[in-house]
Formats: C-alpha cells, structure tokens, sequence
C-alpha cells in the first residue's frame, strides 16, 4: 500500500510539473513571459533619459513614467527596438535596429494617439491600447462609450480579425491566449496599467496611475 501511495504521488508531482512547463512555454512562445520573469524593470531604467528628453520636446515630460511602461510591456527594454515602433512606422517587425530611432519613433506614435484620443475624447486607457491596436481603436472607442474595456478591445479585435482573416490568425495557434481576438492584444492596457502602478511604488504619493485615471 505504501509503494503505491509513493507512486501516485510521484505521478501526481510529475503531472503537476507538466502542467507548469506546459503553461510557461506557452508563455513564452506567446511573447509574453510570466510574472518571474517580469519583475525587474532593470533593463527599461537605463533608457528613461532618452524617453524623458524625447517628450520634453513636445512638453509631455509627464509621460515619463507611461513610456518606460509600454517599454516595459513590449520588449523589456530588449532589443533594437524597445518600443516595438517599427510597425507603427509602417516598416516590418523589428526593422529598427537603433534603439534611439525606436524611442523617437514610438514616442511620436504615442503623441499622436494622444492628441486624438482628446480631441475624441476618450479615456487614457484607451490611448494605451490604441499604441497596440492603432488609432482605429481610438475612433471605435469614441463610438461605444468613451471608455475602454477589454471587451470592447475583444469587439474591434474581432472585427479587425474578420476583414484580415490570414493575417490576424495568432499564428494559427489556438491555444494562444488571444485566440480568436488575434489583432493587437486586448488586455494590452490592463498589463501597461499594472507596470505603471509597479512604477508608481516608488513615486510620492501624488500616484502615477492616479494621474492618468487607471
């Protein structure tokens, strides 16, 4: 009896690590590493600089903090392009190799969502995922509400998917987290907000995340 005993809890032991490396490659193979691998925002600090400089010129210095957290959120600060600018840019995936001309890039990007997403008025959260999902969110957002959610960012996924069917597959992987919804990323916002609030631990009190509604 205690042999088996032993041998259902060493295949229960063995089960309950194949499902751990099962869903941890997954992760990964989504681009999307787990919390253990996300807690240090080491990488994105060292760029902070060049992101503060880079809004200074338009006088949105305040906007600090958001960058280094959509940094954060789409390379980890690695790579040749951090920012992930160069689809925004209309050039292929990856296709900036300078990581300043992607800071350039990618803040001129986020400008410009926000320029829009006030004259549509809009709420912050939108514009965060409209730097994933594009200004088109922006003007979908505008039409159902003002306000985002990730049910709405699932909507226009959706219909985005829809018109470009080969294209916005998730790579043909069903088990993607995003699958069906395999335009842009609809908890996009949702993760920047929680690396705003990971930054905001060690700002006074006036709270970043509090400033921009999240």
């Amino acid at each position: 009896m205690k042999r088996r005993r032993k041998k259902k809890s060493r295949l229960i032991t063995l089960l309950f690590m194949l499902c751990f490396a099962f869903i941890l490659i997954s992760k990964l193979l989504e681009g999307n590493p787990p919390d253990i691998f996300n807690k240090s925002f080491v990488n994105v600090k060292k760029y902070e600089p060049l992101i503060h400089n880079e809004l200074k010129q338009y006088n949105m210095e305040k906007y600090t903090p958001v960058l280094v957290a959509l940094m954060q959120q789409e390379s980890h600060g690695k790579g040749g392009d951090p920012m992930q600018a160069s689809e925004s840019a209309g050039l292929a995936r990856n296709t900036i190799q300078d990581p300043k001309e992607s800071i350039r890039l990618g803040v001129k990007h986020f400008r410009r969502a926000v320029i829009y997403g006030k004259q549509r008025k809009v709420d912050f959260p939108t514009i965060i995922q409209a730097y994933n999902m594009g200004t088109g969110y922006i003007d979908y957002i505008a039409e159902h509400g003002g306000k985002h959610s990730e049910e709405l960012a699932k909507k226009f996924s959706l219909q985005q998917v829809k018109r470009n069917p080969t294209i916005y597959n998730c790579g043909g992987n069903k088990f993607n987290f995003r699958y069906p919804y395999c335009y842009g990323d609809y908890t996009y916002s949702t993760k920047v907000a929680k690396n705003i609030q990971s930054l905001a631990e060690n700002v006074p009190a006036s709270g970043i995340e509090k400033s921009f509604n999240f």
